[in-house]
Parts: C-alpha cells; sequence; structure tokens
C-alpha cells in the first residue's frame, strides 16, 4: 500500500487522483503498476526511480496540483531536461482549453505523482480528454499521437487517475465558440510562438472564400502576397494560394468578415493541402505584428516548439 507524507500532499494527492476505483488487496500484486514490468512503450529503464520537485520551468505541470513528480515518468523520459524539451510542445494544447481535464491528463505522464508505485490516468480520462482534443489537433493537421492511445491506459475499475474537472462544468475553463485559427494573439510574443508552430507564413489578400464539406476555403488573390516564412512554398506556389480551414464553416471568424485589406496567414502542409493555423489582418501600425514579423527568425522556435504536439514518439 503505498503512503503519503503531510497534510498538503495528501490534499493535493486527492484532488488529483479523485475516485480511486479497486485498491489493491493485502499481498496482492498489479502487475500493470510494477516497477519492474514492462514499460508503457516497451523501452527498458537504465536507473531507478527518484522523486523530484516540479520545476517552475516545466510550464505544462508546474500549476498542476501537486509538487514532487516521479523520474523516469511514464513516457519513459530519464532526465528533466528529455521532460522539459517534450512536454513544452503541448503548451499550445493546453493554451486552447480543449478540455479542462487536459493538464490532469497530460502531466499524470509527464510528471506523475510521486508514490510509491506509478499510477497511469484511467482509459476513460483518455478517452475523455481525446474527445475534446482531437478534432481541434485534426484542425491543424495533427492526429492524436500513438504514445497516447486510450486503450493502453487501465478500465476505470483498477487503480487510475479518473477524470475531474470534466465532471464539473460549471468550473470548467470557457470554451471560445471563435473558430480555433481566428483567435486573435495581440503580443508579439504569442505571434512569433504561433510562427514556430507554422510551416509558412503569407502576407496576402483573400479574393474569395468558399463552403466546402464543413470547412472553409480561402481563395488567395493572384497579386500582393508576400512569403514571409515560404517553408515547403515555393513563389510558383503562391500564384494560386488556398487555404484550407478545417471544420471552420460552422464558426465565427471576425477577421474574415470583410475581405478588404490584407491578411497575415499561417499554415502547415499536410497530405498536399495547406492548411489554415491562424489568421490575422494586417495592421501596419500595430508594433506587436511588425516588431513579430521583424524578429520572427530570431525567436528561439526550437527551444519552445521542438516537434510540437505528438514530439514524444521519437523513441
Amino acid at each position: 500500500m503505498w503512503t503519503a507524507a503531510g497534510g498538503a500532499q495528501a490534499a493535493s494527492l486527492a484532488l488529483l487522483l479523485g475516485a480511486l476505483h479497486a485498491w489493491p488487496a493485502c499481498g496482492q500484486e498489479y502487475d500493470y503498476y510494477g516497477w519492474q514490468t514492462e514499460p508503457l512503450h516497451g523501452r527498458s529503464y537504465s536507473k531507478p526511480p527518484q522523486c523530484l520537485d516540479i520545476p517552475a520551468d516545466l510550464a505544462l505541470c508546474h500549476t498542476v496540483g501537486y509538487k514532487r513528480m516521479r523520474l523516469p515518468n511514464l513516457l519513459e523520459h530519464e532526465s528533466l531536461a528529455e521532460v522539459k524539451q517534450q512536454a513544452s510542445s503541448w503548451l499550445p494544447l493546453l493554451a486552447k482549453r480543449c478540455h479542462s481535464d487536459t493538464q490532469v491528463f497530460l502531466c499524470s505522464l509527464f510528471a506523475p505523482v510521486c508514490l510509491d508505485r506509478p499510477i497511469y490516468p484511467c482509459r476513460s480520462l483518455c478517452e475523455a480528454v481525446r474527445a475534446g482534443c482531437a478534432p481541434l489537433m485534426e484542425a491543424y493537421g495533427f492526429p492524436w499521437p500513438e504514445m497516447l492511445h486510450c486503450h493502453k491506459f487501465p478500465l476505470d475499475n483498477d487503480l487510475c487517475i479518473t477524470v475531474q474537472y470534466g465532471h464539473l462544468p460549471a468550473t470548467a475553463p470557457p470554451v471560445t465558440k471563435i473558430c480555433a485559427q481566428c483567435e486573435i494573439e495581440h503580443s508579439a510574443e504569442g505571434l512569433m510562438e504561433q510562427m514556430c508552430s507554422s510551416d509558412f507564413v503569407v502576407k496576402m489578400r483573400i479574393k474569395e472564400i468558399k463552403l466546402e464539406n464543413g470547412d472553409r476555403k480561402l481563395i488567395g488573390a493572384q497579386k500582393k502576397k508576400k512569403l514571409l516564412k515560404p517553408g515547403p512554398l515555393k513563389r510558383k506556389d503562391s500564384k494560386r494560394l488556398v487555404l484550407h480551414m478545417k471544420n471552420g464553416a460552422g464558426c465565427p471568424c471576425p477577421q474574415l468578415d470583410s475581405l478588404t485589406g490584407s491578411f497575415l496567414v499561417m499554415g502547415r502542409k499536410v497530405d498536399g493541402q495547406l492548411l489554415l493555423m491562424a489568421v490575422y489582418r494586417w495592421d501596419r501600425k500595430n508594433k506587436e505584428m511588425k516588431f513579430a514579423v521583424k524578429f520572427m527568425f530570431s525567436y528561439p522556435c526550437s527551444l519552445y516548439y521542438p516537434i510540437f504536439y505528438g514530439a514524444a514518439e521519437s523513441h
């Protein structure tokens, strides 16, 4: 049986673990959670587990509700440096507030609470977060990653972390009704972070918008395009630039209410399609936008977004 030291730790554990469904009887072994059994993704650990304070620069999990984490974690990261690098790729998803338990779920894997045995998220928690966040990820061309396939996690009748805030809609973070691609980042840092996670950035005019199978297609005007970050785009590709705004037909995008003037668009190339990730009205008087465009190539993208979503799959 595991133990927790101190009332503060016990309180944070109660918040995190919620209802634990099946405590192991005395002498009964749960091989799924045993340290010597096969890890979640099949890699053997080279050193025994240790408990560490969750560092302040592990932004994904520093505010999760408990102070100490187990290392190696449940994604087989054996150093804090590796945890920080891989976890940073998930900060954009956390910021989108696609599900109120996103942080609990991700941190149960990246920074698992420090107990005598590892405690995995329940399959139902994975499925709830996936249901809320996978459509958003897919709109940006990111599939739900293999490392988070929900069948890998235990059923709720085992000892695991259940849905927390998802049962309390009154206290859940608000989810915007504006299309995800149209959410405005006013700060230069926010703009540059969006640029980091995009394959290409273009200043352009939009000729027309068409609706197609629940998506919007933004068709660029023939002239007055400037490839600020070409990425996979060639100059010949910009002659007829068509951007696909996934699931964009059923949500408002204030920036596109009028097509007059120029736009700053960012996107990714996925399966031959150019997917829109963000769109802003170009404003030459906006100092934040001008600063972001000027210094976009000097921003340390590799530090914050090493491999955007699903970075930890590369073991």
